[in-house]
């Protein structure tokens, strides 16, 4: 039973993949993240002298900073990981929120509904695949850009590698958005602007101490409050993946666990109407 589990789900997992592919989708994000990775490698040159001295090449403009090498990788490590968490997430939504709705397509439904797979575990292993397919790029793109900046400037900061893992989190909260938009919906247009729209909002609901000074009445704070409180932290998660890669203290994990728990309750709200729907 557990090994016939195993190999449906392996199937299923390829076949998200080879969706991702035929759509371009891997490739796309694939492309985006060599052609960062050649840029750092090509375009930009750092030349250390005495371990605190680095020329920077970029361009064919020079410039000598008199500062510790250390702190220029960190910078750059921060740049890749700010990157990840807003223009790259985007591209990420972007990319997998019509894989969803393609799942739910006439003709495509019935014949995996037809198989020998439960309703569930199809729709979790579509799932899987996007943070799968999501997740190899990040660590592609994160892992090579950590590797350059190591051979190049001999400081190898693993502390970078955190960028995989939250990356990957956030990205996972926010499918479960897609997910469900897209069990309701079939939307592949919804399913990219609702979870950008929390992405965007997520920066506004993280200034409460503003906020409780600015509006007036207390109905409205507390309105404040319960949404940041159960929307999910974007915001926060990647002030604490800066956090992470600066080695600064990280504080409080209360935006990791709570929208943890968002994802849950928003993903098993879409795999209870997957199971009840009529196809």
């Amino acid at each position: 039973m557990a090994s016939r589990l195993l190999i449906q789900t392996g199937a299923l997992l390829l076949d998200t993949f080879r969706e991702a592919m035929a759509r371009k989708i891997f490739w796309g994000l694939f492309g985006l993240s060599t052609a960062l990775i050649l840029f750092f490698l090509l375009i930009m040159r750092i030349d250390v002298v005495e371990g605190a001295t680095a020329t920077v090449t970029l361009l064919g403009f020079e410039r000598t900073r008199e500062t510790d090498v250390t702190r220029l990788v960190r910078g750059a490590h921060s740049s890749i990981a700010t990157f990840l968490y807003s223009v790259g997430m985007f591209l990420a939504v972007f990319a997998s929120a019509g894989l969803i709705p393609g799942l739910l397509e006439p003709g495509r439904i019935e014949l995996l509904l037809s198989k020998p797979v439960g309703r569930m575990h199809l729709l979790l292993s579509r799932y899987l695949g996007n943070i799968l397919v999501v997740a190899a790029n990040t660590t592609y793109l994160v892992v090579g850009v950590w590797v350059v900046f190591g051979w190049k400037t001999e400081i190898w900061s693993p502390q970078f590698l955190w960028a995989i893992a939250t990356t990957v989190f956030l990205f996972s909260v926010l499918l479960s958005v897609v997910v469900l938009v897209g069990v309701v919906f079939e939307s592949a247009a919804l399913a990219t602007m609702i979870p950008v729209a929390l992405m965007i909002v997520s920066p506004i609901l993280a200034q409460e101490k503003t906020a409780i000074r600015l509006l007036s009445s207390e109905w409205s704070r507390q309105v404040w409050k319960w949404l940041y409180y159960c929307l999910p932290k974007a915001f926060d998660i990647g002030r604490l993946t800066l956090d992470l890669v600066r080695q600064n203290p990280t504080g409080d994990l209360f935006p990791v666990w709570s929208s943890a728990l968002f994802a849950v309750i928003v993903l098993g709200l879409a795999l209870v109407l997957f199971a009840r729907r009529d196809f």
